[in-house]
């Protein structure tokens, strides 16, 4: 039997927020869309972006992964980290990652890197290194600790955009389950083009608005919680990408109805129906970094 996994969130507290322009279109037009215990959702009324706003500020949201989860959260991510590496690894395989990593180990010289945007306890990457890539890590929690000691390479502690990873340094990067958590995720896609070779991909997981699960449960969907600023619908995250110098390729969904919600058999015929046809709980978007910038 497949183990739950609990959606890790921090208590809702107050903290000090300020209203932000949407971090899509820059439109200051917004509209209720999911009222939460504690706190609230708003869809921008010109491109549809879903996000809560006024917007803790960063300091609040840092503070949030560098002090207040602590080793709680570490032993959150230790407990789950084969159940989640398992559900990343399905992911990659539908995304057509081992044909890439194919391509890539016979036209390269030397070992294809990859870098892993909020890399937990660096499992993923222990696993990619295992497969032979070199291996480059960005976690803010206190995971990072963790997974540099596995990984034996330093793991940046801050910010991929305060990292200063040099110029077209990797051949994949991913980035799973962390755009919802950021302040201002725009500046995050157009940092990883950057540091993106010609040519090379992102993947990218977020949870789906527009899943089933969204539509059924609304404000008790288990993706809206305090710490998800943005909750994405495929046509917001492939207008975020394009935006930020990306061509979406492929999209993936998973996920039909959460485990104990129904019956098991009705669970599994949900699941193969909502991959199927793409309206999955969580989402997986595979995009290439554009040759060149469009304005």
């Amino acid at each position: 039997m497949k183990k739950t996994i609990k959606t890790w969130s921090t208590p809702v507290t107050e903290e000090e927020r300020e209203p932000v322009p949407c971090a899509l279109c820059g439109g200051l037009s917004f509209k209720t869309s999911l009222s939460c215990e504690g706190f609230a959702y708003v869809r921008c009324t010109v491109c549809s972006l879903v996000q809560i706003n006024p917007q803790p500020c960063r300091a609040e949201v840092e503070r949030r992964y560098r002090e207040l989860f602590g080793n709680d959260y570490l032993s959150y991510e230790l407990e789950n980290e084969a159940a989640f590496l398992e559900l990343q690894k399905l992911a990659l395989q539908d995304a057509g990652f081992y044909r890439l990593e194919k391509t890539l180990m016979e036209s390269k010289s030397t070992p294809p890197c990859v870098l892993d945007i909020g890399c937990a306890t660096g499992a993923l990457l222990a696993f990619l290194q295992e497969r032979g890539w070199q291996v480059a890590g960005v976690e803010i929690s206190p995971s990072a600790e963790y997974a540099q000691e596995r990984l034996g390479v330093p793991i940046s502690k801050q910010s991929l955009e305060d990292s200063r990873f040099p110029d077209e340094c990797f051949d994949l990067a991913l980035a799973s389950h962390l755009l919802e958590h950021l302040n201002n995720p725009y500046p995050l896609l157009q940092e990883i083009r950057r540091l993106l070779r010609p040519g090379a991909y992102l993947m990218l997981t977020t949870p789906n608005i527009d899943g089933l699960q969204a539509r059924l449960f609304k404000d008790r969907w288990r993706s809206a919680i305090f710490d998800h600023l943005y909750l994405f619908s495929v046509r917001t995250l492939k207008a975020m990408l394009q935006k930020a110098g990306f061509t979406p390729e492929k999209v993936y969904t998973w996920g039909g109805l959460a485990a104990g919600t129904v019956p098991l058999p009705l669970k599994r015929c949900a699941d193969k129906t909502a991959k199927a046809f793409g309206f999955g709980d969580v989402m997986l978007i595979k995009a290439r970094k554009k040759q060149k910038l469009e304005f």
